[in-house]
């Protein structure tokens, strides 16, 4: 599939620039950038829906040290 956006000249030296130090083509930088972007709000998601899970349970969390005294650390 192939896409095409509009850049301004600030932007698109900007993606060049971007793209010519990390030794890739503009299109493989704006690929790994949506696809970057899009794992990171996946992670973010799921991670809250994790904690509302946690809290609907009625669990709680504790000071790192009453673990570590428990474990005589």
């Amino acid at each position: 599939m192939a896409f095409s956006i509009r850049l301004t000249e600030e932007e698109k030296r900007l993606a060049d620039s971007y793209a010519k130090i990390h030794s890739m083509s503009l299109g493989e930088a704006f690929k790994r950038a949506l696809f970057e972007k899009i794992e990171d709000e996946y992670d973010v998601t799921v991670a809250d829906e994790a904690y509302q899970e946690y809290v609907a349970d009625g669990k709680k969390s504790r000071p790192i040290e009453e673990l570590w005294k428990e474990c005589e650390i």
